[in-house]
This record gives C-alpha cells, sequence and structure tokens, in this order.
C-alpha cells in the first residue's frame, strides 16, 4: 500500500537539489530521426554519461534500499543494450549493409532486457521496450515515451510516486506537448525538461528521499538517459548536473517498509502470457518492488523477497528460470559503507564457477563469476576492481573472448587513479598457474612479468560434452559425444568421459610438463580425479599432479599442464 507523501521539511533541514534549472544549451541543433545510427549514437552517449555519473547516482540510491548501487546496476543495462545495438551493426558489417531503424531499437530493447540489473535497471529495460515497440512501426517519438511510461507503470506491481516512474511520465507528458511532434529534436529537449523538472520534485513525493535530501536516483538516472538522447537528435549539449546528499543515507531498514526483505532476486525467464500473470500473483505474496518486465516469451523478474529459494521456485514453475541473481541487502550494505584503506597490490580474477572462486578467494583475489552464457560486462570488471581496494591491481580475464572487454574494465579503472596491468589469460587454469607465483612483496612490474609467464607456460584443456552433430577439427562429433578441447580447439572425441579425459592428457604431456592441473565439476564422475592422478603417475614419470573440485561448472573437467 502507498502511503500519502508527506509535505517537504521546512527551515533548516529542508534541501532542494545542488544544481537550480538551467536550460539546455543551443550549441549545434541539427534536427534529426531516431535512425539505426542514432539509436547506436545514443545508445554510446548514455553510457558515457552514466559511467561519469555511476557514483554521484550511487551516492543518492536511498529507496528502496539504500544500497548504492542504481547508477551502476543503470550503467550495467545500459552497456548491455550498447553491446546489443553493436552486435547488430557487426553482423551488417559483414554484408556491407545498414540496419533499419526498428532492427537497432529492437536490438537496444533487448539488450536492456537480458541485462537489465536492479529495480531501477529493470524499469529502464522496459521503458527501452516501450518505446522500441512504436519506433519499430514508425511512430514518433511522442508516442514511443507515451508507450514507454505505459509499460513500466504496468511492469510495477505496485506503482509508487517520487520514483523513475514518476520522471519517466512527466517526460512523456512533455513530449506530448510539444508543438512540434515530428521534430524529434525538439520533442526530446521537451521530454527532458519535464523529467528534469519532475526529478526536482521527487522529495516532496516520498518521505525518505526528503530525509536524506536527495532526488530519486533512479529518476536521475532516467534523466541523463535522456539528456544523451538530447545530444543525439539535435546536437544541444545538455548542463552538467550535481546532486549531494545533505544528510547521511538512512540505512536499510528505513528505506521503504520496515523490516523489508533481505534479498533482491533476479532472473531471465522463459514463459508464456498466463504463466508468467500467476507468476505475478505468486511473487507480489512473497515479498515487494515487484516488477515483470518483457513479452514475446522472454522476461526479466525482479523482487525483494525473504525467501530467495521460493522466488526461484516460483520461476520454475512458471517456466525456464536462467541468469539467476541473489543479493543479500545486508552484503550490499556493507560494500556501500566507508571502506578501508587501499592496500598496494590484488589481484582480480574471472572463474566459470563458485569451485574455483572459493580457490582463487583463498589466494588472494577478488573474483567474478563468468556463468554460462553470461560473460561479465566491463562494469562488472570495474566494480571487481574497485572492490579490490588497491592502488595496484592485476586482470586476469580466463577467457579470451573477454580480452576486449577486460581491456575496457582497465583503461577506465586507470582514469580513476588504479594502475592495471591485463594479462591475457586464455582459460581459469591459466589464471591459477599465475595466481600461484603471485607476489605482492615485489615490484608491480616484476610481478607482472612473473605471473604473465606462469599463465604462458600453461597448457589447458576442458571436456565437453556435445549436444548436437556438428563438424569439429577432430571430426564428426554426435550428440552426447565426449569432446576433449586442447587449447579451445576439439582435439579427441570420445565416449567415455575418462578415457577421452587420459587421451587429452597423454597428448597434452607428450610435449613435457612438469605440473597437472585438474578441476572437477560437481557433475563429473565419482573418482575421476583419483584415477587420472594414478594414470599419469603410471604413464609419466616425473609429473605431479593436484586436483581441485570446480562446484556446479559447465565443463565436466578442466585441465591444465605446466
Amino acid at each position: 500500500m502507498v502511503r500519502p507523501a508527506p509535505a517537504l521539511p521546512t527551515g533548516r533541514n529542508r534541501v532542494y537539489p545542488a544544481v537550480q534549472p538551467s536550460p539546455i544549451k543551443e550549441d549545434c541543433p541539427v534536427p534529426q530521426t531516431l535512425d539505426a545510427v542514432a539509436v547506436r549514437s545514443w545508445c554510446a552517449r548514455a553510457l558515457d554519461a552514466l559511467g561519469r555519473e555511476r557514483e554521484e547516482i550511487d551516492a543518492i540510491n536511498v529507496y528502496p534500499v539504500a544500497d548504492a548501487d542504481t547508477g551502476t546496476n543503470l550503467y550495467l543495462t545500459v552497456e548491455s543494450a550498447a553491446r546489443a545495438v553493436e552486435a547488430v551493426f557487426a553482423a551488417h558489417e559483414v554484408g556491407s549493409s545498414s540496419p533499419a531503424p526498428g532492427e537497432a531499437v529492437r536490438a537496444m530493447a533487448h539488450g536492456a532486457l537480458i541485462g537489465a540489473r536492479g529495480n531501477s535497471g529493470t524499469i529502464l529495460a522496459q521503458l527501452l521496450r516501450g518505446m522500441a515497440e512504436r519506433l519499430a512501426d514508425g511512430d514518433e517519438l511522442p508516442g514511443a515515451l507515451r508507450r514507454a511510461a505505459q509499460l513500466a507503470r504496468e511492469a510495477v506491481a505496485h506503482p509508487v510516486e517520487g520514483t523513475i516512474l514518476s520522471v519517466a511520465g512527466a517526460a512523456a507528458d512533455a513530449a506530448g506537448a510539444c508543438t512540434a511532434p515530428e521534430d524529434a529534436g525538439a520533442v526530446a529537449k521537451a521530454a527532458y525538461e519535464g523529467a528534469r523538472t519532475a526529478l526536482d520534485a521527487t522529495p516532496g513525493q516520498l518521505e525518505v528521499l526528503a530525509r536524506a535530501g536527495v532526488v530519486d536516483a533512479g529518476g536521475r538516472g532516467l534523466l541523463t538517459v535522456l539528456g544523451a538522447l538530447v545530444e543525439t537528435v539535435s546536437g544541444a549539449a545538455v548542463p552538467a548536473r550535481h546532486e549531494r546528499v545533505a544528510h547521511p543515507a538512512p540505512p536499510p531498514e528505513q528505506c521503504g517498509a520496515e523490516g523489508g526483505p533481505a534479498f533482491e532476486v533476479i532472473y531471465l525467464l522463459e514463459a508464456d502470457d498466463a504463466a508468467v500473470s500467476r507468476l505475478r500473483t505468486r511473487l507480489d505474496g512473497l515479498g515487494d518492488s515487484l516488477v515483470v518486465v518483457g513479452g514475446d516469451g522472454l522476461w526479466n523478474v525482479h523482487v525483494h523477497v525473504d525467501d530467495a529459494g521460493a522466488a526461484v521456485e516460483a520461476g520454475v514453475e512458471a517456466g525456464r528460470p536462467y541468469r539467476i541473481r541473489i543479493t543479500h541487502f545486508a552484503a550490499a550494505a556493507a560494500a556501500a559503507a566507508p571502506r578501508r584503506e587501499p592496500v598496494q597490490r590484488a589481484v582480480v580474477a574471472v572463474v566459470p564457477a563458485e569451485g574455483m572462486a572459493a580457490l582463487c578467494a583463498e589466494a588472494g583475489a577478488t573474483t567474478v563469476l563468468a556463468r554460462p552464457g553470461e560473460p561479465p560486462a566491463s562494469g562488472e570488471l570495474v566494480d571487481a576492481i574497485r572492490r579490490a581496494h588497491a592502488r595496484e591491481v592485476v586482470l586476469l580475464p580466463n577467457d579470451p573472448d573477454l580480452r576486449h572487454t577486460a581491456a575496457a574494465a582497465a583503461e577506465q579503472a586507470r582514469t580513476e587513479g588504479v594502475r592495471v596491468a591485463l594479462i591475457p589469460t586464455r582459460a581459469a587454469v591459466q589464471g591459477i598457474a599465475a595466481l600461484a607465483v603471485h607476489e605482492p612483496g615485489r615490484r608491480f612490474d616484476e610481478d607482472v612479468v612473473a605471473m604473465t609467464a606462469a599463465a604462458g607456460a600453461t597448457r589447458y584443456a576442458e571436456l565437453a560434452v556435445a549436444e548436437r552433430q556438428s563438424w569439429t577439427t577432430a571430426g564428426v562429433c554426435q550428440a552426447g559425444d565426449i569432446l576433449g578441447l586442447i587449447d579451445g580447439d576439439v582435439a579427441v572425441i570420445g565416449h567415455d568421459l575418462a578415457a577421452t579425459a587420459e587421451t587429452v592428457l597423454d597428448r597434452m604431456l607428450s610435449a613435457g610438463g612438469e605440473l597437472v592441473t585438474l578441476i572437477a565439476a560437481d557433475s563429473a564422475p565419482a573418482g575421476l580425479t583419483a584415477r587420472l592422478e594414478s594414470h599419469v603417475r603410471e604413464t609419466h614419470l616425473a609429473v605431479d599432479t593436484v586436483a581441485y573440485a570446480g562446484g556446479a561448472d559447465e565443463a565436466p573437467l578442466r585441465i591444465g599442464v605446466e
């Protein structure tokens, strides 16, 4: 239930946004339509702006939970949208053609949907979906913004005024009142001004904002996204805006309902409309801050609950949930608290499974989990570098597909004053080899050289189960075959996991080796590592072996040979 919003406090406790209304500066007004190139530019500009303002938006995040992550969540959501748009352009470059406007805007919305983070990020994804619906059909910007605000409000189980929903609604109303609806630049400016005015009013609509002396963080992030739209379609420069927290942010238990839920649960869900309707009812009874966005069989579900397992089980009953994220608010609040003095050096490693995360953490590394089909975004790597809280950081991506993402994260961290060295590790076992020789006490350059040498001297392999018939570098495989991949290429096709693993080991050790690392997943047969250790002892003299538990890893076995 939404309580009536109290009036703003008066006297010396009354706090307004640090920036008073100011007009948009007309640098080079060039009205444009929102074509595919403009969509691409909008995503890039919004991502850049959110990157600059992320920490400031995080700092004013007090509703619904003061976990200081709204700016980060919006950044990651837009980064996923931008990545999807870039993929569309890359596909068209192969055929020397340009994407249609509808294709680009739908990619933006889909990317935001699958990458949405947090309450505000999920709502932003639905706003973009609403815009995509209308723009892809050739509608003008006022209609797109109107549909966006409508869909976003419908996605929230219990809409609250003074949030991103109020700002989106005001932007749509202002755009609808524009006297030149065909001029995307004029409409975008009107929407921005309407959103800015609504944002300044949010402390008068939501008591928790008034107490902290801040505007709504989600609405502030949306204003940034709309500002990027103005710059894209009009060429006008949006004035810089800065917020401040006049009072310390209230503790999480005061931000929303008293004794609020302990966990945030987010997952993607494949389900039909009827099942999602039942899921909404079920989740609404389990917790609050329920937002379900998407459509056409793919949904992003966000809810705050005390029983995270029940929220996931409800998703299983409705369809197929995946990319499940569960955040404990107490831990998030602790992470948002003032941090200790920076250490001199740290290691940040991307790992494919929880077991390896624990292993790397024991060695002192800060880890980022890369779930199957869900590579971490550069923003997540930057956050991990910040969490490491060190003056010098060694970054281990442990995946060749993450080289550009890791390079972007390293560059961003360097702009924040952190000295970052990126070692281009291609597999988790290479990262483990690098960690094994890491010595924080020696000079940074010497440490990086030693870790790079150890990683480079480690050949890597993994075993996988073929999902379908296909051609490989080792021949044709059938569904269910065991594939032995050495240094990323299929080298062995077998029918038994242990026998295939022995063949892979023999091939790798034929070129020499001193140490074999075995990382077996929970799905691997019992006794697999013991059998392989025995095989190495009996077949390859003077070669040591070490085995670790990999946890719930997609690959049943990973192998490293140093």
